[in-house]
């Protein structure tokens, strides 16, 4: 009976563990993987969002669009690449331009000189944008008016094509430079404006130049027009043929007082980059208009103007009265008015 209970053998008591679904197994592994990868991929992509962001500022705020190898290091300052607003400028926008302002006072050879400057193919002076008093009427004006001419934004008969090398206007003293000047030395300097100062020697061939042209401006002896400048022999002796009459009493005074305002205007602006020129040296010696074009970096070229000069030969054919300017002048230290001449 006993051997009947003991049927079962040593191996019916090893019980075996169920199977467990490779399903759920792979899909456990498959989901820790996923997930693991996620998070990876999160933080690659992180790292290369911010390395790509600071790499491409740093391009931007490093780059120079238009470097020039060749250029002294105090020419820095002085070179420019304007943008302008209204128009492009296209394949020349890497082509450099340089600032100036031409100071003057009127009658001095400005127009003229102006003429020759503009004559060059890459220069464009724009004429005497401050003679109109809104453009002047405080600091801040005269700025914005600056700007645009300097961002080549100013359209004028003398604006030339994109591939302009120097870009200025002309200034009179009394058009706001004497009153600004403080102010505007310090913009010449910081936006690197070079400063051609032109001034006459002879100030009493101004004087008659200034009085002649008060006359023609009421005349009009030109078909009823008024015309500061000619560009025929015919219209300048139309001109010429008006001998005004000189206070003699007053005229050493208004010397003097111009002569002052010379002074003080090559004083205030000695600090900017400058070159000083005399109408009657221009006159005489061409080579004053090579000095002006490397001045301004320019490429030098022979320069003409239309322009003809209205009093010519001696200052005794152009003054109505000349016995007594000559009284007042002799034995002071202006008499070399009297003689000082120049040809053309």
């Amino acid at each position: 009976m006993a051997d009947d209970l003991c049927f079962f053998t040593k191996d019916s008591f090893i019980l075996k563990s169920p199977k467990k679904s490779p399903l759920v197994l792979r899909t456990v592994v498959l989901l820790f993987v996923m997930v693991c990868g996620v998070y990876i991929c999160t933080i690659c992509l992180k790292q290369i969002s911010t390395g790509s962001t600071t790499e491409f500022l740093n391009f931007r705020v490093d780059q120079k669009p238009c470097p020039e190898p060749n250029i002294e290091p105090w020419e820095i300052p002085y070179v420019h690449y304007p943008n302008p607003k209204t128009y492009s400028r296209a394949e020349c926008a890497c082509n450099p331009v340089r600032y100036f302002a031409i100071m003057s006072m009127q009658r001095s050879g400005s127009g003229w000189f102006e003429t020759l400057l503009n004559n060059h193919t890459n220069i464009s002076s724009n004429g005497e944008i401050f003679s109109v008093k809104v453009r002047r009427s405080n600091v801040s004006t005269i700025f914005e008016t600056l700007d645009r001419i300097y961002n080549l934004d100013w359209m004028s008969s003398a604006s030339k094509n994109e591939c302009t090398a120097a870009v200025g206007l002309k200034w009179m003293l009394n058009q706001g430079l004497m009153q600004h000047h403080k102010e505007i030395v310090e913009y010449f300097n910081t936006r690197g404006v070079s400063t051609i100062l032109l001034f006459r020697r002879n100030l009493l061939r101004r004087m008659i130049s200034i009085l002649a042209n008060s006359y023609d401006r009421d005349a009009k002896p030109l078909n009823g027009t008024h015309k500061s400048h000619v560009h025929s022999p015919y219209e300048a002796a139309i001109l010429a043929s008006y001998k005004p009459v000189i206070n003699a009493t007053t005229l050493i005074p208004i010397l003097r007082q111009v002569e002052e305002t010379t002074k003080k205007g090559l004083e205030y602006f000695k600090s900017t980059r400058h070159i000083i020129l005399y109408y009657e040296d221009v006159v005489k010696n061409h080579t004053k208009l090579a000095e002006v074009q490397e001045f301004l970096k320019v490429p030098k070229r022979e320069l003409k103007s239309r322009q003809v000069k209205i009093h010519k030969g001696s200052l005794s054919n152009h003054i109505q009265n000349w016995v007594d300017v000559e009284k007042a002048l002799n034995g002071t230290k202006y008499e070399s008015y009297l003689h000082g001449d120049y040809r053309k």
